[in-house]
């Protein structure tokens, strides 16, 4: 299977592009969105929660440890830069089964 376009890989991993949309009304996958993946959150953008929900969400997807994922940029945005910090390519089938 080829890389998303959402995907890059990186000196010590992955990185992925995500657009987020906390407040939905469950955790999911909901396609491509301007070049990012878009993942709908059920946490709400208050206190740094979305944040800490898409983190283990894509963790729990990739089946990576919470600690594995970090945001590198876009903390108060919806679109976020994601390290991904692991040195086997992840199954990126598992993040577009829900598109």
């Amino acid at each position: 299977m080829s890389r998303p376009v959402f995907v890059s890989k990186r000196e010590s991993g992955w990185s992925l592009d995500v657009w987020a949309q906390p407040g939905a009304r469950k955790d999911e996958v909901a396609g491509e969105y301007q070049g990012c993946l878009k993942v709908r959150l059920r946490a709400p953008a208050v206190d740094n929660k979305a944040n800490k929900g898409l983190v283990a969400y894509i963790a729990r997807l990739l089946r990576l440890k919470k600690s594995q994922v970090e945001i590198l940029s876009g903390h108060s945005s919806r679109k976020k830069h994601l390290a991904l910090n692991t040195a086997g390519e992840p199954d990126w089938g598992s993040l577009l089964s829900g598109m």
